[in-house]
């Protein structure tokens, strides 16, 4: 079950992040165009199959690490 979670919540904290964070940095380096929505769904395409992944696998490394920390 927590195999589950874990995946379910990658993958919607990574498209909610992303999708903001790429149109934002989008939207900064070019401006509002006719092109933006395409550019920001180009960047974050190529954004989500980077950060899913990675906080799929390092997601629950940070969280060991911070839940010992603050256990000390």
């Amino acid at each position: 079950m927590e195999k589950k979670v874990h995946l379910r919540f990658s993958f919607i904290m990574s498209l909610f992040m992303i999708s903001i964070m790429s149109f934002v940095v989008t939207l900064m380096n070019i401006g509002w165009t006719d092109q933006t929505i395409d550019k920001w769904l180009s960047s974050f395409s190529v954004a989500w199959m980077v950060g899913f992944p990675l906080l799929y696998v390092f997601g629950p490394i940070f969280k060991k690490a911070i839940v010992k920390s603050l256990s000390k």
